[in-house]
């Protein structure tokens, strides 16, 4: 006997599914859920195996699916026309999808279900739809932009700075860019780039991404600062980082490289909260944001600052990420590189090289006019005129892409 949950939403085959169920000797109704949060709740009591539902009901996303599954059980989807949302349905998770035109034929079909779809990914569906693997868009014309993840340990050392610098140099170079505010203490690229937006770009898209709605709906999360240049706006507020489910933001950073090269500004913390979550929950800890980042970026960007306490963060933090991402490139950047700290770049090299391996140490000079400049106007260093650090920045760029400037 398969206990079932039926989400009830006014769907026009729902009459026929609860008789379809009534009728069949191996099936039971355990409830009729009246939206998505009603039917986790039902869920959680332990006592259903399998959940009827249509595949664009309001609120289902990925991470719904994975909940039920967590706790036992199997989903079937419902569509009026299962090969029209056979990819979205690929995208929750949602293997078995039963045409509205057949749903009389319910309770053979729940039957059917596979004993392993209950782990997930899916790979095929047992009725109407044969579910493709691939969730993700063929790739642009031309080869896939790459991932540039961003990162430093606490204290300022001038991730968003960096950030906002690596993607107007790409950007100038001609190269179609994306830059992700994708910090989980709270976004600061907007403020410093003088974009007065309330809404979240990170959130929207990474929504999306949950829902299987990501391809049709992306470009309208961005804010477009140049003809080449756009902008997705992190976290409004600190706390509102559980809002973004597990695998979102990988999904997303896969999908905008079809589209040009992605910078990723990330968080300061690395390592995995040890106590984990007292409750026994699924749900990750604030960190793991940054983590999913670093461990989708084709290069680590990893910076740090020239004085004393600042080469003692980035060595600890070289020897973090060696510890957890050992086969990512990482460049080194010391910023705020000067002459009256004591010592040369060969040194800071020399103490780099003992800590952990890297693709190069980069310098970029203590120029604080320049970022003052690019601040005050809330602009691109590549738009505040000629200076040290943008010469830096673009030898940077060179070494990152390959791509030579314009001149």
């Amino acid at each position: 006997m398969i206990v079932v949950l039926l989400v009830s939403t006014g769907e026009s085959w729902e009459s026929r599914a609860l008789a379809a169920l009534a009728d069949h000797p191996g099936t039971v109704l355990l409830k009729r859920c009246v939206d998505v949060a009603d039917l986790l709740a039902a869920a959680r009591t332990g006592q259903a195996e399998a959940a009827v539902l249509a595949v664009d009901l309001p609120g289902l996303d990925q991470g719904v699916v994975d909940e039920l599954r967590r706790e036992g059980v199997r989903v079937l989807g419902v569509a009026d026309d299962p090969g029209h949302t056979a990819p979205r349905a690929a995208r929750l998770g949602v293997a078995t999808v039963l045409s509205a035109a057949r749903v009389d034929e319910l309770g053979p079909v729940l039957a059917a279900l596979p004993a392993d779809d209950l782990a997930p990914p899916p790979t095929t569906a047992t009725t109407t739809a044969t579910i493709p693997r691939a969730a993700l868009p063929p790739p642009a014309p031309g080869r896939p932009g790459r991932v540039l993840a961003v990162w430093g340990a606490g204290g300022a050392p001038g991730r968003t700075t960096l950030a906002t610098g690596l993607a107007g140099e790409l950007a100038r170079r001609g190269l179609s860019t994306l830059l992700v505010d994708a910090d989980p203490y709270g976004g600061a690229v907007a403020q410093q780039l003088g974009v007065l937006d309330e809404v979240s770009g990170l959130l929207a898209a990474t929504r999306l991404a949950a829902a299987g709605s990501l391809d049709e709906r992306f470009a309208a999360t961005q804010r477009r600062l140049s003809d080449q240049l756009r902008l997705l706006t992190g976290l409004p507020r600190p706390d509102r980082w559980p809002e973004v489910r597990p695998g979102a933001l990988t999904a997303l950073l896969e999908r905008a490289r079809h589209e040009g090269q992605v910078v990723v500004d990330t968080g300061f913390a690395l390592a995995p909260d040890p106590y984990g979550d007292p409750g026994g929950s699924a749900r990750p800890d604030r960190d793991s944001l940054t983590r999913e980042a670093l461990e989708a970026a084709d290069d680590v960007v990893l910076v740090g600052a020239a004085d004393p306490v600042g080469l003692a963060r980035l060595a600890r933090a070289l020897g973090e990420l060696g510890e957890h991402l050992p086969g990512t490139p990482v460049r080194v950047v010391v910023n705020r590189m000067r002459s009256t700290l004591g010592w040369r770049e060969a040194d800071v090299v020399g103490l780099l090289d003992g800590i952990g391996r890297h693709e190069g140490v980069h310098f970029l000079p203590d120029d604080q006019a320049a970022v003052d400049r690019a601040l005050v106007a809330g602009r691109l260093l590549v738009e505040s005129g000629d200076s040290a650090l943008r010469r830096a920045l673009a030898r940077l760029v060179d070494a990152l892409a390959g791509v030579p400037a314009r001149r």
